[in-house]
């Protein structure tokens, strides 16, 4: 039996299981909802996958404003949940300011990776990486040699993916041209696919014949449109070739449902320090399944293993965006 507790007024509640032990861990998943498609769903998948092996329960919320951010941290903190488990990096100052206060308290922080705390373990990923093996199938998919990226809100960890995307495309045809757009400057980029249809619209005037987005429930937009409009789409964070069989090229994995399994099933011993995931730990990667096998062809398989053995080995370098604050093979 559940027994809701609102927050702030708001709709969001925390959902606490009657009698469940006080260390139970929690999440907090981010502005979009845990059934957003891409990010927080990849969470939700991890936590309930922990859930459905142990018989266990967590507590959740899935916030409805920027105001909530503390105050649930708080909540969960005063509960004694164990570890609370925040998603994306606009959690990161809400964080600093709680996790001092609650030093007995573990809290895991994916998308974060600056903070100093003794407490917080900080889970990154090398979505350049990813993204580079997905601009790979891009390009050599495209028949027009132009690709496209749309990400949500435009920061770094956004332009990082792109960076990652471009020179993967760059690296199969030198001379394809790639057009980027973001959605917005404010967390309302998450989630706006009529602005993620526009813009695939508008990259579609410009020639292009495939489009990676990597703006969360935005990428819905884009991914419905692109399949309308009778191009090629690549989804992201979780394996989105279902919503579209046949038409989404591939998904640009980002295990963000084994961090979230992994911190619950460590519970209150979850180590802390910071942590990142690439393809070397299996943290990032492409889809391949039924609903993409008529799309990939032998060689682009045999491409893109190639450079994952390539980049895991060091033998090829994907620029990261966050070393010079730039991208040389991308404009945005």
């Amino acid at each position: 039996m559940t027994l809701m507790k609102s927050l702030m007024g708001a709709a969001a509640a925390f959902a606490l299981t009657a009698g469940a032990a006080l260390a139970e861990p929690a999440i907090i998943f981010d502005l979009g909802g845990k059934f957003d498609k891409s990010f927080n769903e990849a969470a939700h998948n991890g936590a309930k996958r922990w859930a459905d092996q142990t018989g266990k329960s967590y507590r959740e919320i899935e916030l409805q404003s920027e105001a909530q951010r503390e105050q649930a941290l708080r909540r969960f903190a005063e509960a004694g949940a164990n570890p609370i488990i925040t998603m994306g990096f606009a959690m990161a100052d809400p964080l600093a300011a709680v996790a001092p206060d609650y030093p007995d308290t573990k809290f895991v922080a994916v998308d974060v990776s600056w903070l100093d705390a003794p407490n917080i373990r900080q889970v990154s990923f090398a979505e350049h990486e990813g993204s580079y093996l997905v601009g790979m199938m891009a390009a050599m998919a495209s028949k027009s040699g132009t690709v496209g990226f749309i990400g949500g809100m435009d920061i770094p960890l956004i332009r990082h993916f792109g960076c990652g995307y471009a020179q993967g495309a760059k690296a199969v045809n030198p001379d394809i041209n790639v057009v980027a757009n973001m959605t917005g400057t404010t967390p309302a980029a998450w989630n706006d696919p009529v602005k993620g249809s526009e813009l695939t619209k508008a990259q579609i005037s410009q020639g292009a014949d495939v489009i990676y987005a990597a703006a969360g429930g935005t990428g819905v937009g884009v991914l419905q449109t692109a399949a309308d409009e009778g191009i090629l789409s690549i989804g992201v964070d979780s394996n989105q070739n279902h919503l579209h069989p046949g038409k989404v090229l591939t998904s640009m994995l980002k295990r963000v449902d084994v961090a979230v399994y992994d911190a619950m099933k460590a519970g209150e011993d979850v180590e802390t320090g910071k942590f990142t995931m690439g393809l070397g730990q299996d943290g990032v990667g492409v889809a391949m399944d039924e609903n993409n096998a008529s799309l990939v062809s032998d060689e682009m398989k045999a491409a893109v293993e190639k450079a994952r053995r390539d980049i895991i080995d060091g033998n090829v370098t994907v620029v990261s965006y966050y070393e010079n604050d730039s991208c040389p093979a991308l404009q945005f």
